[in-house]
């Protein structure tokens, strides 16, 4: 059983997205996104130690946000 909660914990962890993989997800660069974050226009990221780290679910409903605004 302690397997299985450590796979599932990783995995979860694993699914979080650093930094600079959310620069490359919307093609800008890393300092972007940190300056982003700083003012608010991204969804809260979760810090651990020195890293940021961001959950892919809200990043994709903040596009989706994003592209209903553009829409209407």
């Amino acid at each position: 059983m302690k397997l299985a909660e450590g796979t599932a914990l990783q995995e979860r962890i694993d699914k979080y997205l650093t930094t600079e993989e959310v620069a490359r997800r919307y093609r800008v660069a890393a300092g972007t996104v940190r300056y982003w974050r700083h003012i608010g226009y991204l969804p809260e990221g979760v810090k651990r130690g020195r890293r940021v780290l961001y959950d892919p679910d809200a990043l994709d409903r903040w596009d989706a946000e994003q592209a209903g605004g553009a829409a209407a």
